[in-house]
């Protein structure tokens, strides 16, 4: 089960074995930041999502310092690897503490249903020298107070400039002197490999600017954002990550932002097991830029549940093709809908997996061949809302070409 890793803060400095306190709610066009491909998209194709990390390992090693009042310049990202204490003086004056307060009901029936204030913290980084900052969605979710906190001095308030809770982001921005701003490079997540080392930077438990070192796990997972939604393209490590890391950079031997740690997998404790995952940078960069010029972000959507067809599965129920994607549901009132594509009707189950049959087959999106849902996602996520795609399908043997206007994507996968 995955954990989102905003963190309370404690009202001590925590043990070694602090206890888990219920975190808050668990958390092309190109702007003023570089271009980068928009990852994204899920069962209900044309969705991308989020995170709040935790991981660790027997070997990983946990520095704790803090930096100095004044950010240095602007620091270029190097061509050669660097230490993880360089790493650390480079990339620490960029990383914040997040503060985020918002009021609700306790549960508590002897609470009267007076409004109580929660907070939740997180993590986040400097993305330019106007003030913008790049945190988790799930840190700042429907907080009526945000507080970023730069190491040796106080809090200070925090507009926050949108948020896309299907990538899990935020942008917030900070009313401070440029002098006191060091923003961090962003590398290419594209570029990113099993067995690259990274280190994370963040506020695990309250604890301000803790770094941790570990490897790149696994790329191109998949996880789910905030809003039921799918990420794409997500980058798994092992650097020890836990609540109040949400938010955080995750960075690669030359100090460049990879990815935004966002997400762990639970196994019932209170800390990391290894297992964490960072929405990758190029994602940010598409997203950051757009809520910055606009405050909020759409992706393009299709509005069908889709599952994929393997060679057993081919030849057991006499698929009339051997590659594909099945339609396995389409979505009411959805751009799929109104293409006319059509979902099944006949349930199967073959070694313990269920399908659903009797519906469209996808074997081609504007004239590009598929054979995995993947590539039907890319193929949505790569578009705006308003643009059309043309869908060539198999339905009952038969050929068919249908056009699709895609519409924009709705709040849940349930619309």
């Amino acid at each position: 089960m995955s954990e989102f890793a905003a963190s309370p803060p404690p009202e001590q400095q925590p043990q070694p074995r602090p206890s888990r306190r219920g975190p808050r709610r668990l958390a092309g066009r190109v702007g003023p930041l570089l271009a980068a491909s928009l990852a994204g998209a899920g069962i209900a194709v044309g969705i991308v999502a989020a995170a709040d990390l935790g991981a660790g390992g027997s070997t990983t090693t946990v520095v704790e310092r803090v930096a100095g009042e004044t950010a240095p310049a602007v620091f270029e990202a190097s061509g050669e690897s660097l230490t993880m204490g360089e790493i650390y003086e480079r990339a620490a004056p960029g990383v914040v503490r997040i503060t985020a307060t918002s009021s609700g009901g306790t549960g508590d029936p002897f609470d009267f249903g007076l409004p109580q204030q929660q907070e939740a913290l997180g993590s986040g980084f400097v993305i330019d020298k106007t003030g913008h900052i790049v945190t988790n969605y799930h840190v700042v979710e429907g907080a009526q107070d945000i507080r970023v906190g730069f190491s040796g001095q106080e809090p200070v308030p925090a507009t926050l400039i949108g948020t896309d809770p299907s990538t899990d982001l935020a942008v917030l921005k900070v009313d401070v002197a440029a002098r006191a701003l060091m923003p961090l490079p962003l590398g290419d997540s594209d570029g990113v490999a099993v067995g690259d080392s990274v280190v994370a930077i963040g506020n695990p438990f309250g604890l301000d600017r803790t770094i941790t070192a570990g490897i790149v796990s696994a790329v191109q997972r998949g996880i789910t954002a905030p809003n039921g939604f799918r990420i794409d393209h997500v980058i798994q490590t092992d650097a020890a990550i836990n609540h109040g890391n949400s938010g955080g950079p995750l960075l690669n031997t030359r100090g460049e932002v990879i990815g935004v740690n966002a997400q762990i997998l639970g196994a019932g404790g209170e800390g990391n097991v290894g297992v964490g995952f960072a929405i990758p940078v190029n994602t940010v960069k598409e997203v950051a830029s757009q809520l910055i010029e606009s405050g909020k972000v759409e992706h393009a959507y299709l509005g069908i549940e889709m599952q994929p067809i393997t060679a057993e599965l081919a030849k057991n129920f006499r698929l009339p093709v051997g590659e594909g994607v099945l339609v396995a549901a389409v979505r009411p009132d959805s751009p799929a809908a109104a293409a006319g594509l059509r979902g099944g009707d006949t349930a199967v189950t073959l070694n313990g997996s269920d399908y659903t049959l009797g519906g469209d087959i996808i074997t081609a999106i504007d004239g590009e061949h598929v054979t995995t849902m993947e590539q039907v996602r890319e193929a949505v996520v790569g578009k705006q809302p308003g643009d059309t795609v043309t869908i060539e399908i198999n339905r009952d043997g038969e050929a068919m070409t249908l056009t699709a206007t895609l519409g924009r994507q709705p709040a849940t996968p349930n619309g």
